[in-house]
């Protein structure tokens, strides 16, 4: 700022107040403190000014790499913060790097705030998923939101979608379509599988199907679904039929049942509905729209911001939870039954 304001013929308190957008310089002399600071390349160190007054103003996202939903979720956190006043840092976990350490690097970063997105979501991808102890200590370090995994007395704030609902309105479609066979793939430890989970099983036993229950343990992958849809090729080869729909338990895992499908020649939705979850920008993209039970990235973004700041301004705030609407987003996966199966097709 000294550089500038000798430069420009100014006072290093105009220059300062020129980047702060304060009144007290005129226009000429504004425009002429900017040029200035462009030419040597000076830019406010803003993060450095907050820091000195004890704040960063700044909310740390730690997100999963290959989740494409976060890829949503992010989208919807950025406008919120900004709007608010407050800065975002990114920090992914990936293979090889657990969703602690990428915590630990926010706070490193003297973020304020903490949004986990899918929080466990890195079971079977070689993540280690923050686990429940740990979750408590961090809200005793930084104002912490959870979104998509909901821990019980934890003293941070949650945000997730209506699961139950989103899944007995999929169950109801697909019931409605005349199906019976229907199977759910599980998502391990992912957030929201256990409620999924929950929901498939009561939607069966509440049209009747007791018999017809079939949980497949999976993951939110891709991968999973891709080896669920061959074990259940593998079935077929040995004279067992397919089931008539399959309930996923994500967009990606739906994803990967629709790859070994087509490469099994089992027409979707002619021969198999599939349905997944959270309505991420992937599932209209492909060539056949998948129908998918609609999660709203930017409401629960939002939520989870304001939830955030709220959090900073009381820090005496008992925990919330914030449970947002779900609906059902029907495509081109999702069809009729079947008259007859694949395997007895002449």
């Amino acid at each position: 700022m000294a550089d500038v304001a000798r430069k420009a013929g100014v006072s290093r308190a105009l220059v300062s107040i020129v980047f702060r957008n304060q009144p007290g310089a005129g226009e000429e002399t504004r425009q002429r403190v900017l040029r200035v600071a462009d030419e040597i390349g000076y830019r406010p160190d803003n993060a450095a000014r907050l820091l000195a007054r004890g704040r960063s103003r700044t909310i740390g996202v730690m997100f999963i790499v290959h989740q494409t939903f976060h890829t949503d979720l992010i989208e919807g956190v950025y406008p919120e913060a900004e709007r608010l006043g407050y800065d975002v840092l990114l920090s992914a976990a990936a293979e090889g790097r657990s969703e602690a350490k990428a915590v630990e690097a926010l706070l490193a970063h003297r973020c304020e705030a903490l949004i986990l997105l899918g929080s466990g979501s890195g079971a079977g991808e070689g993540l280690d998923e923050i686990d429940a102890a740990y979750l408590h200590d961090l809200g005793g370090r930084a104002a912490t939101v959870s979104v998509g995994r909901r821990v019980p007395q934890a003293p941070v704030d949650f945000v997730h979608s209506a699961e139950g609902k989103g899944v007995r309105l999929a169950m109801d479609h697909l019931i409605e379509l005349g199906h019976r066979r229907i199977v759910h793939i599980d998502g391990g430890r992912g957030p929201g599988s256990a409620e999924r989970r929950r929901a498939y099983r009561a939607s069966m036993r509440r049209h009747g199907l007791d018999a017809e229950i079939r949980v497949i343990p999976g993951e939110h992958t891709e991968r999973s679904g891709i080896e669920t849809g061959q074990l259940l090729l593998a079935e077929r080869e040995r004279g067992l039929p397919l089931p008539t729909a399959v309930l996923a338990g994500n967009d990606r895992c739906a994803m990967g049942v629709l790859m070994a499908m087509t490469r099994g020649g089992v027409e979707v939705p002619r021969d198999l509905s599939v349905v997944g979850y959270d309505d991420s920008h992937l599932s209209h993209l492909m060539p056949v729209g998948l129908t998918t039970v609609r999660q709203d990235a930017r409401l629960m973004a939002q939520s989870a911001v304001r939830f955030a700041v709220e959090r900073l301004e009381k820090p005496e705030l008992e925990p919330r939870e914030a449970v947002l609407d779900s609906r059902l987003v029907v495509r081109g996966t999702s069809g009729p039954v079947p008259e007859r199966t694949p395997r007895n097709r002449p």
